[in-house]
C-alpha cells in the first residue's frame, strides 16, 4: 500500500493534489499566481474547499492571467462575486487585482516571480526531514521574511502562514513526511533554479 502524508486523506482530489502537485518545485508565473491567488482565497477554509473551485476560478480569472486580471475594473470583479464557481468574499476577490498589479511589478523589477521567488531559497528547495504531520510548521522565519517583503511590495493576503503553504505547494519546500512516498520524488525533481 502507497504511503502518503495524513492530511490528504482519502478524497480523491485531494489525492491527486498531493501525488501529481503539492511539493512539486513550479518555475512556471503563470502557475505561481495561480497558487497566489488560491492561496489567499483558502484563508480561513479548509484546501478542499478551494480546489473544488479551482477550475471555476481558472474560468472566471481568465486562466490566472496576471496582466489581464490587473486590468479588472471594479464592475468586473463585483460581477465575479455574484459567480458561484468561487469563494465569494468581496475582499479575497478584489485582493486577486491588486496582487496581479504587484505580481507584475514584481516581473518587471525581477525578470521573472519565478526569479523573485525563489532567490528566497537561493534558488532550490529546503529538504525538511520530517517523521511526522505534527511536525510540520504553518510558518517559519523565511515565511516572515517573504510575507513582509511582499506587503512592502503591495500584495496583500499574504500573511507567514499562507506564504508558508505557498512556499509548500509549489516545491520551495520539501513538507512531505519521510515515510511518504512523495517526499524521495520530490526531492529527486529538485534542481537550481535557471534564471531565464
Amino acid at each position: 500500500m502507497v504511503k502518503r502524508c495524513g492530511w490528504c486523506g482519502t478524497d480523491e482530489l485531494y489525492v491527486t493534489y498531493h501525488d501529481e502537485e503539492w511539493g512539486t518545485p513550479l518555475y512556471d508565473d503563470r502557475g505561481l499566481f495561480e497558487f497566489l491567488v488560491l492561496e489567499g482565497a483558502q484563508a480561513g477554509l479548509a484546501w478542499i474547499t478551494v480546489l473544488r473551485k479551482r477550475e471555476g476560478y481558472r474560468a472566471v480569472f481568465d486562466g490566472f492571467d496576471a496582466g489581464k486580471v490587473a486590468r479588472y475594473s471594479d464592475r468586473k470583479l463585483d460581477r465575479l462575486l455574484q459567480d458561484p464557481r468561487i469563494i465569494r468574499n468581496r475582499l479575497k476577490v478584489y485582493s486577486a487585482r491588486r496582487n496581479a498589479r504587484a505580481f507584475l511589478a514584481v516581473q518587471e523589477a525581477w525578470n521573472s516571480f519565478a526569479g523573485y521567488m525563489w532567490h528566497f531559497v537561493d534558488g532550490k528547495p529546503i529538504q525538511n526531514r520530517w517523521k511526522s504531520a505534527e511536525e510540520v510548521p504553518a510558518s517559519t522565519p523565511l515565511s516572515d521574511t517573504i510575507s513582509k517583503d511582499m506587503k512592502e511590495r503591495g500584495f496583500n493576503f499574504v500573511g507567514s502562514t499562507i506564504i508558508y503553504a505557498h512556499m509548500q505547494a509549489t516545491g520551495m519546500v520539501n513538507d512531505h513526511t519521510l515515510d511518504c512516498f512523495r517526499y524521495r520524488e520530490c526531492k529527486n525533481l529538485a534542481r537550481p533554479l535557471i534564471p531565464e
